[in-house]
């Protein structure tokens, strides 16, 4: 065999005492390359085909076999006849007309014509990693997804935190705007941090936060009054979830982290306060079907390429958390001057003293003990997810009242009797009226309309109702392989017909003055309803959130009567990052917004 000729270095090439050492080495390298290309090109040129060949044989091979392994599993699937609607496309299915819908009809539809419980394509394969207690789950997925609106196996799915935890899309998605705080974490850490947690969200402490509510619901009264008052007519145009935004925002803010954002007090036209800023970006972004979005919620692989919104969340986490490492460091200043933090400052309980004084116990083990890094998780967590949720249900509450001026005089009427601007939590829980408009508020508008969950193991799903495959089959029990998907319809079954009546569209408060008797049957943690699900994963913040609406609605609907400000026809609502908003269809370039005429009530 005739061997390669050596090549000879060039002169300048053959010293290794140059100063330029690495730059010399690659220029030789790449001169003395091209030179062996130049003089055996076919020898090369058969090198790089063969090992592309290889490459792209391999690609293929791949991609092959986990295509196979997706279409044996979704022949081979348990649910494989049960009923559903019909795949929109080879690839994404279902998925485009699921994202692309707004008025959320498609999940009832859905149920009325399939069942309680039903199968629909959400992707025709998608890559997974889950990290499990013992295990690792990885490979790919086939394309169906379960969806029941059936208690008793939503009961089942909820309690069973160690076997159903949300799916690795989902936690993406949440966490790029989250952070990985107590809604993204799971097993023994999410269970470590809710039980530190907890004592910040029971009773005791929101009556003590009640003041904070209400100081920021009149103060946001007042800004609507002057607004009101400088137009002609004494009506002003207010857009109001904006302004609700901004509102909840310095609740949060005060009565989580005895931090003071005031949003609300900066002058009109002024840049925002820099972590009010940080939020209006948060909630800025694509909304509907992407197919990018698609992509990378699928397959990891292409979460590298960034999308336009991107650059605005990591710089809107970097806001939050150079926030919340002052806080904490501010915190353990405090614990080290004083032993503990001032009484009557109202950080007793707040939720980053109890954080801070868990990360500073010598009592608790160090498995216990929240890192650095874990207070500060829970920053951007409770302050996205503490303010978004809350603005934007009293936001479609007092949509709602638009759209029923009965029930807005009504509660008015049942308002104006209290003798006091300034009521405490036990006055407001004692009003029937005000606390019946609160849970029709959440039950036709709940703010998350849906969540998922991943099986981790092989499970056996009970059903209250049992369900009829197309073969005819009746089923009181489904089988749940490793890796199979399903879809809790939060929104779906707080309107389910055959539970609230054939008015369940519509919002009625009166429908909460009598018992409801097929409502006792949902799991929720409060109100006979899905909007702040159920199980240990239950919103922790669920009693603060309900005072801190009252308050809201209390002050703004005793001091103005609001009507909306376009035809009716012309609004809609569209999914943001975590909740559904409203939005004006002829003005969708103004993102999400509410316009309400604003007028005082006469005294």
């Amino acid at each position: 065999m005739t061997s390669l000729p050596r090549i000879r270095k060039p002169q300048h090439c053959r010293s290794s005492r140059s100063p330029n050492t690495l730059k010399l080495l690659l220029f030789c390298h790449f001169k003395a390359s091209g030179t062996l290309f130049a003089r055996f090109p076919r020898f090369f040129s058969l090198m790089l085909l063969k090992l592309l060949a290889s490459v792209f044989g391999t690609a293929f091979a791949w991609a092959l076999y986990w295509v196979l392994k997706a279409v044996y599993s979704e022949i081979t699937s348990p649910w494989r006849y049960l009923r559903g609607p019909p795949s929109r496309h080879w690839f994404y299915g279902n998925w485009k007309e699921f994202m692309d819908d707004e008025d959320l009809g498609l999940q009832e539809s859905w149920f009325q014509q399939y069942g309680r419980t039903s199968k629909f394509h959400l992707f025709f394969v998608s890559a997974y990693r889950f990290q499990t207690p013992i295990s690792q789950l990885n490979g790919v997925q086939g394309k169906t997804t379960l969806h029941t609106s059936d208690t008793k196996a939503i009961h089942h799915i909820l309690s069973n935190t160690h076997i159903y935890q949300k799916s690795e899309a989902s936690r993406f998605s949440l966490g790029r705007v989250v952070g990985p705080g107590i809604l993204v974490v799971e097993n023994e850490q999410h269970k470590q941090q809710r039980k530190i947690m907890n004592p910040a969200f029971g009773a005791p402490q929101v009556r003590e936060l009640t003041e904070i509510f209400v100081d920021k619901s009149i103060e946001l009264r007042d800004i609507w009054a002057a607004q009101a008052s400088k137009s002609d007519n004494g009506v002003g145009r207010v857009e109001v979830l904006s302004w609700l935004s901004k509102a909840t925002l310095d609740i949060i803010g005060l009565a989580g982290f005895n931090y003071k954002i005031d949003a609300l007090g900066a002058e009109p036209g002024a840049a925002p306060n820099e972590l009010a800023g940080a939020f209006e970006a948060l909630f800025i972004g694509e909304t509907g079907f992407s197919y990018l979005r698609f992509l990378q919620l699928r397959f990891p692989i292409f979460r590298k390429i960034p999308l336009k919104q991107d650059e605005q969340i990591v710089a809107a986490q970097a806001t939050m958390t150079r926030i919340g490492r002052g806080l904490l460091a501010d915190s353990k200043r405090e614990i080290s001057e004083n032993g503990t933090f001032e009484m009557g400052t109202g950080r007793a309980r707040d939720l980053l003293s109890l954080l801070v004084r868990a990360n500073t116990s010598k009592d608790l083990p160090n498995s216990q003990r929240p890192s650095d890094e874990d207070v500060i998780a829970q920053v951007p967590t409770f302050l996205v997810a503490g303010h978004e949720t809350t603005s934007t249900a009293v936001t479609w509450t007092l949509f709602a009242l638009t759209q029923n001026t009965a029930a807005q005089t009504r509660l008015r009427e049942e308002l104006l009797c209290v003798p006091t601007d300034r009521p405490t939590m036990d006055e407001l829980n004692a009003l029937p009226y005000l606390d019946c408009v609160v849970r029709e508020t959440l039950r036709v508008h709940a703010p998350v309309p849906y969540t998922n969950r991943i099986s981790l193991s092989d499970d056996v799903v009970p059903l209250g109702t049992p369900v009829t495959d197309t073969r005819g089959v009746i089923h009181d029990t489904l089988r749940m392989r490793k890796g199979e998907m399903l879809l809790i319809p939060i929104i779906a079954l707080n309107r389910d017909v055959e539970i609230w009546g054939p008015d369940a569209m519509q919002f009625i408060p009166e429908r909460w003055e009598v018992p409801i008797p097929g409502a006792s049957a949902i799991p929720g943690v409060w109100g006979h309803m899905m909007t702040f699900l159920g199980g240990p994963r239950s919103c922790i913040g669920y009693r603060f959130a309900l005072v801190e609406m009252k308050a809201l609605i209390f002050t703004l609907v005793r001091a103005f009567e609001f009507e909306l400000a376009v035809p009716i026809a012309e609004m809609s609502q569209q999914g943001t990052a975590i909740v559904q908003r409203p939005i004006v269809i002829t003005d969708r370039a103004a993102g999400n917004q509410l316009p309400l005429l604003v007028k005082p009530v006469a005294r």
